[in-house]
């Protein structure tokens, strides 16, 4: 995966929630044949199947504190999306923009709403179909908080250290709020890097406010 975060934080928490965010795939040589992709183009969505690359630990934990529940309340580790699993996989669901020819990556795929580091292992690809689609399901904890979005505000001048086409998305990605659902430091300056850039933030109530872009 080539995408516009080199580290974990600021990584929106699941595939889906920011899909001006745009990443691509890019096949190790052996597998760089077109011929893998015939009939693709024709499916609007995909699944990544992928691991968790920066998580790897010897043991794992039946129970784990998921973030958005404020770091202090357990749930089986089967009932998150947690990265610090038995087996580091991760699965996210992504819309299919296109597929294109690199000179030097060969065939790639173009995506948004990824949620995933730059340089993550894309272990396989399906296709998303309708039986996927379950418009009942019941979301446990992860109903809790599912308009939470914060307000953006960023001063001209910064803006106009980031690119226009990057620009939506990372106030997309800030908009989510990516700190820990138990930070509530006031004055504590968060930081993390996006394409090319370290952007660093502070959050007053429901008000993100960008201190600084380099």
């Amino acid at each position: 995966m080539k995408s516009d975060f080199p580290t974990k934080f600021g990584i929106p928490r699941q595939s889906g929630l920011v899909d001006t965010l745009r990443s691509r795939i890019v096949f190790e040589p052996e597998y760089r044949n077109e011929e893998s992709l015939r009939g693709l183009t024709d499916f609007s969505h995909i699944w990544l199947i992928w691991g968790f690359s920066e998580a790897i630990r010897e043991g794992w934990s039946p129970t784990v504190r998921p973030p958005r529940l404020g770091g202090n309340t357990r749930m089986g580790v089967f009932a998150t999306r947690s990265p610090f699993r038995p087996n580091e996989i991760g699965l996210s669901s992504v819309k299919l923009e296109g597929i294109e020819h690199d000179k030097n990556d060969g065939t790639v795929i173009i995506v948004s709403g990824a949620d995933l580091m730059d340089g993550t292992p894309i272990y396989d690809i399906k296709p998303y179909i309708a039986a996927d689609c379950h418009p009942e399901a019941a979301i446990g904890f992860t109903s809790q908080n599912t308009d939470y979005q914060l307000e953006v505000e960023i001063p001209d001048e910064m803006l106009d250290f980031v690119p226009q086409e990057k620009r939506k998305a990372l106030i997309d990605v800030i908009a989510q709020d990516p700190r820990p659902a138990y930070h509530e430091d006031e004055e504590r300056i968060y930081g993390f890097e996006f394409a090319g850039l370290e952007v660093k933030f502070r959050v007053k109530g429901k008000r993100a406010s960008i201190v600084d872009i380099v």
